[in-house]
C-alpha cells in the first residue's frame, strides 16, 4: 500500500477469515460471443495455479473472475465461490461491483467533452456551477477540471466531510460500507454541492496528492451540466451502449440484481450494495465479458478521447523501478512508462469487493480481475495474482507496482 501513489480506494484494517471451499470453473469466450480457435493453454496453466494460490494464501477470499484481452482476442477464467462454504461458482454473467473503476468513465466522459470543445480540462471548475464558490482557489489558483481526476484538487475523501467516512476511523465499529451506505440512504445532489462551500483548501489545487471521491462526484456534476442530461444517461448513451456493455451501470434490472455477488468483508460479514449514490465516483457494476469490451476499447487507443485519457496530466520525478520507470497519472488512470512500453491501470476496492483493470497498450493486451470479498490480506494478494498473470501472458508486460 502507498507504493507509487498506489490508489487503495478504500480500506479498513481487518482481520481474516478462512474460507471453507473452493470451486473453479473456466470458460472462454470472443467478442462476437461465439468461442474463438485460439489456444489458451501456454499460459492458461500459469493463471490456474495463480488463482490457486490466490485462494489458498489469502483467508477469506470467495470468487475471481478473470478477463484476459490477448491477441485480439477474449477469454474469461474464474475460479472459487461467491459464498464462503458453499460451491457457488461465479458465472459470465455474474455482476461484480466496480467501486472506483468508474473513475475511468468518467475521465473517458471528460475527455470525450474536450475532444468535442465543449470543455477545455483546464478550466476553472467553477465555470461550470452555479453560485458562487470563491474557496474553491488557493492564493489565486483555482480547482482546474484536470485537478479532479488526478487526485490533486485539494478535496476531501468525500463530501459529507464527516469522520466516520474515513477509512481509517475508529470511532465507530461498524462496517466502513455499512457506514457509507448509511448515508447514502439521505444524502444528494444538493447537500453536496451545499457542502462543497464549506470546504477550505489547504494548499494550491495541482500540488499535493489527496485520494478524493468527492473530486470524482463533482467532476461527474460538471459533466451533467455540460451535456444537460443525468451522469447515468451520459454513461449509456456515450459509452455503454456504443461498445455493446448491456450487463453494466449504476442501477440494476431485477434480473441483474439477482446475478450480482454478494461481497463480503475479512470477517466473513455481508456487505451491503455499493450505492448509486456515489455515481462517477464508484457505483458502476459490470460483469467481466463487458469489461472486456471495455478494455478493448482502451488497448486499441483509436479514438481520440481514450487517448486524451490516457495522456499525463501529472508525472512523478521518482522512478518507479529501482532506477527507472516514470509514473504518471492520467484522466483517472495510474501510469508507468518503462523501456517505450507502458503499463495503464485502476483499481477499485471497497468491503465487499475489488476490482483492478489493467491495460498494456503496446502489447495489445488486457487483463481485468473482480472478486467479491476484501480485507488487507486478499488486497496484498490481488496485486501478487495479476502480476503473475501478466507474465504469464507475455514475458515482456511492465509489472503493476
Amino acid at each position: 500500500m502507498g507504493r507509487v501513489l498506489r490508489i487503495f480506494t478504500w480500506r479498513r484494517d481487518v482481520q481474516t477469515v478462512a474460507v471453507a471451499a473452493m470451486v473453479l470453473t473456466v470458460a472462454f469466450f470472443g467478442l462476437s460471443g461465439a468461442a474463438r480457435a485460439s489456444d489458451p493453454s501456454p499460459w492458461k496453466a500459469a493463471v490456474d495455479e495463480a488463482a490457486a494460490r490466490y485462494l489458498r494464501e489469502a483467508p477469506g477470499a470467495a470468487a475471481i473472475s478473470i478477463g484476459v484481452l490477448k491477441d485480439g482476442e477474449t477469454h474469461v477464467l474464474q475460479y472459487g465461490t461467491l459464498v464462503p462454504g458453499e460451491a457457488r461458482p461465479p458465472r459470465q454473467d455474474t455482476v461484480f461491483a466496480m467501486a472506483s473503476i468508474t473513475k475511468t468513465f468518467t475521465g473517458t466522459l471528460l475527455a470525450q467533452a474536450a475532444v468535442e470543445g465543449r470543455v477545455s480540462l483546464s478550466d476553472d471548475v467553477r465555470n461550470y456551477l452555479d453560485g458562487d464558490y470563491p474557496n474553491l482557489e488557493f492564493d489565486g489558483r483555482p480547482i482546474r477540471l484536470l485537478d479532479l481526476l488526478d487526485h490533486r484538487s485539494g478535496l476531501p475523501f468525500l463530501l459529507p466531510d464527516r469522520p466516520e467516512l474515513d477509512p481509517g476511523y475508529q470511532g465507530d465499529p461498524r462496517p466502513y460500507a455499512t457506514r457509507i451506505a448509511e448515508v447514502a440512504r439521505t444524502y444528494d445532489r444538493a447537500q453536496f454541492l451545499d457542502d462543497l462551500h464549506e470546504v477550505r483548501l489547504t494548499a494550491a489545487p495541482g500540488a499535493a496528492f489527496q485520494y478524493s471521491n468527492a473530486a470524482a462526484q463533482l467532476a461527474g456534476y460538471v459533466l451533467e451540466r455540460v451535456y444537460g442530461q443525468p451522469y447515468a444517461v451520459l454513461l449509456q448513451n456515450r459509452i455503454l451502449e456504443p461498445l455493446s456493455m448491456s450487463d453494466t451501470g449504476l442501477s440494476l434490472s431485477p434480473d441483474q440484481q439477482a446475478r450480482l455477488a454478494p461481497g463480503w468483508n475479512a470477517e466473513g460479514d455481508l456487505m451491503p450494495e455499493n450505492p448509486e449514490w456515489l455515481q462517477a465516483a464508484g457505483a458502476l457494476k459490470s460483469t467481466t465479458p463487458d469489461m472486456l469490451k471495455y478494455l478493448q476499447w482502451h488497448v486499441e487507443e483509436s479514438d481520440p478521447a481514450v487517448r486524451l485519457s490516457h495522456q499525463p496530466v501529472f508525472t512523478s520525478t521518482e522512478p518507479v523501478f529501482g532506477d527507472r520507470g516514470v509514473f504518471s497519472v492520467g484522466l483517472n488512470w495510474q501510469m508507468v512508462e518503462l523501456d517505450g512500453r507502458r503499463v495503464i491501470w485502476q483499481d477499485g476496492m471497497i468491503e465487499g469487493a475489488s476490482a483492478l483493470c489493467i491495460l498494456q497498450p503496446e502489447l495489445k493486451l488486457g487483463l481485468v480481475v473482480m472478486t467479491n470479498q476484501l480485507g488487507p490480506e486478499t488486497a496484498k494478494a490481488n496485486r501478487t495474482l495479476v502480476n503473475a498473470i501478466l507474465g504469464s501472458l507475455d514475458a515482456s508486460t511492465v509489472p503493476v507496482p
